[in-house]
């Protein structure tokens, strides 16, 4: 028998839930932590059912994975090197079964078990739909990420490819923009990875401290391509009153990716690859592309305020990325 929410009742809800946190962590109404003169860094995401995912593309342990990622990945675009932990805020109806709260806290202990921190805390509650909000906490290195701290003559370099998380969404809807369209295997499984399991990019940060040149001083822009790469570069512009201009031809498009506007377009704007997009003076930069396997360069910094066009032709690039208020897209 599959019990529901409502079934069990909070008291035994919590008792359930409290094995996926340290013994004894769930016991209080808050947590502390331990001192530590590093900066302590904190952003929360929310994951809502049918904009972030859905039964039809994401199992309830690949929800808690990807909202663990999610978070982790705003902690490693802002320059933690760990992680203390997360609260969980659960709002989800009465009938929710209780298997599918058992999957998503699965979820969440297995991405925190690979990447650091437990489980802290959080709160419970009855709600018209399912929602998941996580609050992550993680410690500041000595590199502080900020999106204003591009300067013109940066070269812009991100972590990996881009579009394989919408891909993946499609390939899992059987979307009719595929039909036609060979795929090869090995793209079709890197799709599906990087959209039900994506990885925050903590040891890509580590490696750019590592390699900084003793020269230079602790200077970098940085953010992450949660909502796509365009709208990752167009927050460094924005907030570093710069422009951007990107060689159409480097483009981080995944081994095997087809070619035309669409998949320009997923590549640009297909949003939630969770991967790094920093701007780095030169000599850092190739440091750092010399370090990281899948790491691309995609162009530079100009003093063009918030303007961000193709090299060659010079045409500006205007093209959305994921918007939680605008998308009308059913996971």
């Amino acid at each position: 028998m599959n019990e529901t929410l409502a079934e069990l009742g909070e008291s035994e809800l919590l008792r359930r839930l409290s094995r996926f946190a340290p013994p004894g962590q769930l016991n209080d109404d808050s947590a502390a932590l331990g001192s530590d003169s590093r900066p302590m860094l904190v952003n929360t995401d929310v994951l809502v059912d049918g904009i972030h995912f859905s039964d039809a593309s994401t199992k309830p342990s690949d929800v808690g994975w990807r909202a663990v990622a999610a978070n982790l990945s705003d902690l490693a675009a802002s320059g933690a090197i760990s992680v203390d932990g997360i609260t969980v805020a659960l709002v989800a109806p009465g009938d929710t079964p209780w298997s599918w709260v058992e999957g998503v806290y699965t979820g969440l202990k297995a991405a925190l078990d690979e990447y650091g921190g437990v489980i802290l805390g959080g709160d419970c509650s009855k709600g018209s739909e399912r929602l998941l909000s996580i609050t992550a906490l993680g410690r500041l290195g000595p590199l502080r990420l900020h999106r204003g701290e591009a300067r013109p003559g940066d070269i812009l370099v991100t972590s990996g490819p881009h579009g394989l998380s919408r891909l993946g969404l499609a390939i899992l809807q059987n979307d009719k923009a595929l039909h036609g369209i060979p795929l090869s295997d090995a793209l079709r499984t890197a799709a599906i990875n990087q959209h039900q399991r994506p990885i925050p990019r903590l040891a890509a940060l580590q490696d750019l401290l590592n390699c900084k040149p003793e020269s230079l001083p602790w200077r970098a822009g940085g953010t992450d391509s949660s909502d796509g790469l365009l709208a990752a570069i167009q927050g460094l512009c924005s907030s570093s009153g710069c422009g951007a201009s990107l060689d159409e031809a480097l483009l981080p498009r995944s081994k095997d990716w087809p070619t035309g506007d669409l998949w320009d377009r997923w590549c640009l704007a297909g949003g939630e690859d969770f991967e790094l997009v920093l701007s780095l003076p030169p000599a850092w930069a190739q440091r750092w592309l010399d370090r990281q396997p899948h790491s691309r360069h995609i162009g530079c910094i100009t003093a063009e305020h918030n303007m961000i066009r193709w090299q060659h032709s010079r045409q500006r690039i205007d093209s959305q990325g994921f918007d939680h208020f605008r998308t009308t897209q059913t996971l």
